[in-house]
């Protein structure tokens, strides 16, 4: 990606310190130092306040990254997400259909066992945000959409409306393990007295 070498050019090219320039765009030096160095992309919001800074368009700003974005993005969703999404439906179709036959025929090993499967059906779906969050496809999403002229506020709603469904998923995924987790145990209890 260019836009580590844009930012860094053009604080240099002003002489600001990298503390500077996070103390100006209202991040910590450390993310300025991850943005020069490429380690992460800077949201759509920071893009907008480091072309103000700098006095440049966002176009010259993000020169050359946004065909490289909708690269990534098409690559990341189509290859990763794909199997880690099959895996993390085949772990729910289990963590579903399994608990009682285990309960029964395993009595409270079994039960355990159910609880090894609800836990990685748990740790999958985290690794699948974070898979998300590492290879920037969210802030791709937004950069591409906005340099397509999707307004602004419209991009951060669709930001609120992303991040409350993933925590809205996510409790759901806790609630119906722990709504299957007393159900096993209820009926492991009528089973074995």
């Amino acid at each position: 990606m260019e836009i580590g070498n844009q930012i860094k050019k053009n604080r240099n090219k002003l002489k600001w310190s990298q503390e500077l320039l996070a103390e100006k765009a209202y991040v910590s030096r450390q993310t300025i130092s991850n943005w020069e160095n490429g380690k992460s992309y800077p949201d759509i919001h920071s893009l907008l306040i480091l072309g103000n800074l700098f006095n440049i368009s966002l176009d010259e700003l993000v020169k050359g990254d946004v065909e490289t974005m909708k690269n990534e993005i098409n690559k990341s969703e189509v290859k990763k997400f794909n199997s880690m999404a099959w895996l993390l439906t085949a772990m729910y179709i289990i963590m579903v259909v399994t608990p009682i036959p285990l309960v029964k025929y395993l009595g409270w090993i079994g039960g355990a066992i159910w609880g090894v499967i609800v836990a990685i059906a748990i740790i999958t779906a985290i690794k699948v945000e974070k898979m998300k969050k590492a290879n920037n496809i969210q802030t791709y999403k937004e950069i591409a959409a906005f340099m397509e002229g999707k307004p602004l506020d419209e991009i951060s709603a669709d930001r609120i409306k992303t991040a409350n469904k993933t925590a809205i998923k996510f409790m759901y995924g806790v609630i119906s393990a722990l709504v299957a987790l007393t159900v096993c145990v209820a009926i492991g209890y009528f089973i074995f007295n």
